[in-house]
């Protein structure tokens, strides 16, 4: 290839995570045996790290693995504790006088007898009282015993089942801009004050430290898209008709005397959207997104710390105004938006680091030079956008099956799925028959298939209602099976704060 069509410069705007996980990932892909590509990030100081949310799902891992980080390291450093999935709590009327609540975990299940394992549950244990997570997945045993994923013996980045982790967002920012300069990126503290643009072209990003050129710019500056709106007009798609959560009080606390940290996420439906609570070492991260058009800041705060007790020591409180959407390009002229500036949805299934993994990722294939074609960039934008599409079905799922009819907000997200015609289409098929791959078709670029579909389905009782005649007795050796093998999962791995000690040591 010609050297004048070799990429020399790329300026990334913008820290916090999807900022320094960008420079980590390109200087990483471009420049690993020799400098290829100058690799600059600008950030200022006076703009802190939104963290909204500090759980991740379980791919995260393969990201951090690939950059070559020790996985002891990075979670030291960052306060973090394992994660095997998510506990959802108060998303249905409670069920004989208890409050209904489910386990989503990272496992895809491949045990079987003669009907693939969710058939058989429904078939036979859909009435035995038992969640579908708790009869079909070791995680849900491992957490039952207060355990972890990870066995005395589990080399880096494996598990006995696949997990993720609660993480300080601020401190993986710091941990990464450490590994990332130390490697060769450069790192300039100061404030942008202006972006100068021919048409769709950014040619330099002006600062108090001085002008900045590049081949490409990276817009990290979260929602306000400082670079991107520069280059775009009219480039966004809002979600909030489907999913009308747009702000979020987030709360620091101490745990309570006794509390330890827990391997999971909960999610906690309230009266108008749900609280998260993210068990770190040191402190919990927790926090009410809720739907701005039902509940004032203050009223929205009150019902957050009504909620978590009066025993509660408060670290720090946040109010964070988020814009739920996408763009509808990514990538336009020489720049392309990451992270909050590309677009944001609810974080309930902790899909941000993900989304920032992926517009990396993405990036580095098809960023092949400094003339890149307008197909290429279309082929971008379109896995982002297909991305996110897949995404914001996802989370309307968790909505629009509910049977909570306790406030204008519980009725209205049972109509969500109205701005989610395949959805509608979905769930009138998935009444009458198994949630299967082949229904989804789901995009490369999306984290969740038909086994995550299930346990959101099958957790909010959302059965299929269909007839096969089966051996009573095949089935039972099937569950015990699946007991059997729960059980020796909890006598491999080690309780979560033993794996947190030795961690942490």
């Amino acid at each position: 290839m010609s050297s004048s069509l070799l990429i020399k410069k790329i300026t990334i705007v913008g820290g916090g995570s999807s900022g320094w996980m960008t420079a980590a990932y390109l200087n990483h892909f471009y420049n690993k045996t020799e400098k290829n590509v100058e690799i600059t990030l600008v950030e200022s100081k006076d703009i802190g790290i939104l963290g909204v949310g500090e759980a991740t799902v379980h791919s995260i891992r393969f990201f951090f693995a690939a950059m070559g980080l020790d996985e002891q390291e990075l979670l030291r450093e960052t306060q973090a504790t394992y994660k095997t999935g998510i506990m959802f709590k108060n998303w249905m009327k409670p069920v004989n006088g208890k409050m209904h609540e489910y386990f989503h975990p990272f496992e895809q299940i491949k045990i079987g007898d003669n009907f693939d394992i969710s058939t058989s549950w429904v078939l036979s244990q859909q009435n035995s009282g038992m969640r579908y997570d708790e009869g079909t997945c070791i995680s849900s045993a491992l957490i039952k015993a207060g355990h972890g994923p990870k066995a005395i013996n589990s080399p880096p980045y494996q598990g006995v089942a696949p997990y993720g982790y609660h993480i300080d967002a601020n401190q993986l920012a710091r941990f990464l801009r450490t590994k990332a300069t130390a490697a060769g990126v450069n790192h300039v503290e100061a404030t942008v004050s202006k972006v100068n643009c021919d048409g769709e072209r950014i040619i330099s990003v002006e600062t108090d430290a001085g002008t900045f050129q590049a081949d490409y710019f990276i817009d990290c500056t979260g929602f306000k898209g400082l670079l991107i709106n520069a280059v775009s007009d009219d480039n966004w798609i809002s979600y909030e008709d489907a999913l009308p959560c747009n702000k979020a009080v987030a709360v620091q606390r101490h745990y309570p005397e006794g509390i330890e940290p827990k391997p999971y996420t909960e999610a906690t439906a309230l009266s108008n959207g749900w609280v998260w609570q993210i068990d770190l070492v040191n402190r919990q991260g927790t926090g009410y997104v809720y739907d701005g058009s039902k509940l004032s800041k203050e009223q929205a705060e009150h019902e957050l710390k009504s909620f978590l007790g009066p025993e509660s020591e408060f670290i720090k409180t946040l109010h964070i105004d988020m814009h739920i959407g996408r763009r509808k390009r990514f990538w336009v002229g020489n720049c392309i938006s990451i992270g909050l500036s590309g677009g944001f949805i609810e974080p309930l299934e902790s899909t941000g680091l993900h989304l920032i993994n992926l517009g990396a990722r993405l990036l580095s294939t098809h960023l092949v030079n400094r003339q890149v074609s307008q197909e290429i960039q279309n082929s971008y934008s379109t896995l982002m956008i297909n991305a996110y599409e897949d995404l914001k079905q996802f989370i309307v799922l968790h909505y629009c099956i509910t049977n909570r009819d306790d406030s204008e907000f519980w009725l209205q997200a049972q109509q969500s799925v109205e701005y989610c015609p395949e959805l509608k289409q979905k769930l009138a098929i998935w009444k009458h028959k198994i949630c299967e791959y082949a229904d989804l078709q789901t995009a490369s670029t999306s984290c969740f298939n038909d086994e995550n579909y299930r346990f959101i389905l099958y957790g909010m009782q959302y059965y299929p209602d269909f007839s096969y005649s089966y051996d009573k007795n095949r089935m039972d050796a099937l569950f015990s099976k699946v007991k059997e093998r729960c059980q020796q999962a909890v006598n491999f791995t080690q309780t979560h704060q033993a794996s947190l000690a030795k961690l942490h040591s």
